[in-house]
């Protein structure tokens, strides 16, 4: 069935530069066009949180660009969204945006392990666990031996240590850029 909406690949070629230059990448582009009316869905993310007013931002421009591209499209619902919590951490970068958050992995010898995130490095990641009542230890853990990452919602605050040893300065999750490099 011919719909006139551009193809996942099209709609990236055209979005790519102008994500890019808002400090984001487009991570996957979904196209329904089963629904009334179609369905766009560009999925973004980056080292910065995908805000409401960067979305509804980089929702203009995209449409604009969409519009322009493949006028006879018509009708269609855009929309531009962050991947969500519940995405699994499969790259070293996702591991670097997740910095502060707490994390379950699975590890390739099945064993679980959740903590909290810190400093990435070229072949892993650093994981702030729990090993007493008050105590953490920092754990490094090589990308090539994680089976499965998610990152975990949290309801309390996280303990002043367990965020310095994460390399995080304050509990909104801010990385402290001295210890980042940055």
């Amino acid at each position: 069935m011919a719909t006139g909406l551009p193809s996942q690949t099209q709609v990236i070629e055209l979005l790519d530069a102008e994500f890019t230059r808002a400090g984001y990448e487009i991570d996957d582009v979904v196209i329904d066009a089963r629904a009334r009316p179609p369905r766009i869905t560009v999925i973004a993310d980056g080292d910065t949180a995908l805000d409401l007013d960067t979305a509804a931002a980089l929702s203009r421009s995209a449409a604009a660009l969409l519009d322009e591209a493949a006028p006879a499209a018509g009708a269609y619902h855009l929309e531009v969204s962050s991947p969500g919590v519940d995405r699994p951490l499969t790259a070293a970068k996702h591991f670097r945006r997740a910095r502060g958050r707490k994390a379950e992995v699975t590890l390739s010898d099945h064993s679980v392990l959740t903590g909290r995130v810190g400093a990435t490095h070229a072949d892993g990641f650093d994981l702030v666990v729990k090993t007493g009542k008050a105590d953490w230890s920092v754990r490094r853990i090589p990308l090539a031996q994680v089976q499965q990452a998610i990152v975990q919602i949290e309801f309390a605050a996280p303990a002043r240590r367990e965020l310095e040893l994460a390399g995080v300065s304050d509990p909104a999750g801010n990385v402290d850029t001295e210890e980042a490099g940055a």
